[in-house]
C-alpha cells in the first residue's frame, strides 16, 4: 500500500510540511471487532462494581420471632428480616464484584491502529509541527485550536478533541485542564476509547513518531 501523506500545520493554522504516514501502522484497515472488542473492555475495567444489597443475615434486627410457630392461626414466621416483609433482606440483589479483564496486547494494538486509521478516513487526524504556548494561559490554548478550526468560533460548537503531546510540562497541563472540549494525553500513553470518544485528533509530530514506534513493534 502506498504511504497516506498528510500536512502538518503550526500553531497559526498554516500548512508548513507534510508527513508520510508508516504503512506499517496507517495501512487503511479498520478491525471493527478488534475495536468492539477493546472499547468494551475498556468500559467494563472502568466499571466500579461497587451495588450492594444484604441478605436476611445482614440486615440488622429479627433476632427474635415475631409470634410463636402454633396456635395463632397466622402463618409461621421466623424473623421480621425475611425477603417477604418490608425491611427485609434482599435475596437474589448485587454484591461488590470485579467486572475488569484484560485483552491480548495483540488485540489492543490492533484496536488502536483500526481507531487511527478511522481518524485518517474522516480526515479527522491533525497533525501540528509542535504545541508551545508563548504565555501559559488558556486563553492562548485556545488560540491554537480556533485557527486549527476545532474550537468554537461566534457561530461554531467546539468539537470534541483530543490532543496528543510528545511531552507535557506542568505549566501546560494547567493551561489546558480548564478547556470542556479538549482531552489530553501522551501520544506514547493514548488507547483507543479516548481515540474513537473524540471527533478530533491531533497529535504532534514528534509525538506521532513516538506513536508510530510503539505501534510498530
Amino acid at each position: 500500500m502506498e504511504a497516506i501523506t498528510l500536512p502538518i500545520y503550526n500553531a497559526a493554522g498554516k500548512e508548513v510540511d507534510s508527513v508520510k504516514l508508516n504503512p506499517a501502522v496507517f495501512d487503511g484497515v479498520i478491525n471493527s471487532e478488534a475495536l468492539y472488542q477493546a472499547v468494551t473492555a475498556y468500559r467494563a475495567n472502568q466499571r466500579k462494581g461497587l451495588a450492594a444489597t444484604k441478605t436476611r443475615g445482614e440486615v440488622s434486627g429479627g433476632g427474635k420471632k415475631p409470634w410463636k410457630q402454633k396456635g395463632t392461626g397466622r402463618a409461621r414466621v421466623g424473623s421480621t428480616r425475611s425477603p417477604l416483609w418490608r425491611h427485609g433482606g434482599v435475596t437474589f440483589g448485587p454484591h461488590p464484584r470485579d467486572f475488569s479483564y484484560t485483552l491480548p496486547d495483540k488485540i489492543k494494538k490492533a484496536a488502536l491502529k483500526s481507531g487511527l486509521n478511522a481518524k485518517v478516513k474522516e480526515n479527522n487526524l491533525i497533525v501540528l509541527d509542535e504545541f508551545k504556548l508563548g504565555n501559559i494561559k488558556t486563553k492562548e490554548a485556545l488560540k491554537i485550536f480556533t485557527q486549527l478550526k476545532v474550537a468554537g468560533a461566534k457561530n461554531r460548537k467546539a468539537l470534541s478533541t483530543l490532543l496528543l503531546l510528545d511531552k507535557a510540562a506542568e505549566n501546560t497541563k494547567l493551561a489546558l485542564r480548564n478547556i470542556g472540549f479538549l482531552r489530553f494525553n501522551l501520544a506514547s500513553d493514548t488507547h483507543v476509547y479516548e481515540v474513537m470518544s473524540h471527533k478530533k485528533v491531533i497529535i504532534t509530530k514528534d509525538g506521532l513518531n513516538q506513536l508510530t514506534k510503539r505501534l510498530g513493534k
